[in-house]
């Protein structure tokens, strides 16, 4: 939540949304239809935005942290060109959830690969390397960050991603043709 122009909106699920104040420190969203109110946590002093109990209205929860103010997402840091601070912040959503709509391999795959139809392959590699710290396991993400550093040149780092893809997926075709072309040329 933030005011802008004396208005309190709400980033809510992609969009921005404008709560109607139903009280002095109450709000309605028709978006998520909840009233919810700012509470301050009685040991940790921090402000929350609290929803609402539809059965007990004295109920006190604390469901939304309020981020301080400056507070940039993951996926601002990662707009900005600030990779580690992105991949901190995705990492800190992964341990919460790690089935995460907002860490999803396919996602940050699909930007690496929109960054390499650009020729942008140092940021495809950025982004690809971030993919795989958030998924260390999936050959998928080694086959891309393989293709990646190719485009750009560097067929060592392509050889060992591809190798590291083998490792997850010993059918991938394309990893298996790099790594034994690579390896070919050089025991020629």
């Amino acid at each position: 939540m933030y005011y802008e122009n004396n208005k309190l909106y709400l980033n809510w699920k992609g969009g921005v949304v404008e709560p109607v104040a139903t009280g002095e420190n109450e709000f309605f969203v028709a978006d998520m239809y909840k009233k919810l109110h700012f509470v301050k946590h009685p040991e940790t002093q921090k402000p929350y935005l609290s929803i609402i109990s539809e059965d007990d209205e004295s109920k006190i929860t604390y469901d939304y942290l309020k981020a301080p103010k400056g507070y940039k997402t993951p996926s601002t840091h990662l707009k900005e060109g600030n990779y580690e601070k992105a991949l901190a912040g995705y990492l800190e959503i992964k341990e919460q959830d790690s089935t995460s709509q907002y860490i999803r391999e396919w996602d940050f795959n699909s930007m690496g690969y929109k960054h390499m139809r650009k020729r942008e392959y140092d940021k495809a590699i950025r982004v690809l390397r971030l993919n795989a710290e958030l998924h260390p396991n999936s050959a998928n993400v080694y086959d891309s960050l393989g293709e990646a550093y190719l485009l750009n040149g560097d067929s060592l780092k392509a050889y060992d991603n591809y190798k590291k893809a083998l490792e997850f997926n010993s059918t991938n075709r394309r990893a298996k043709d790099y790594v034994d072309s690579y390896a070919k040329k050089l025991s020629e």
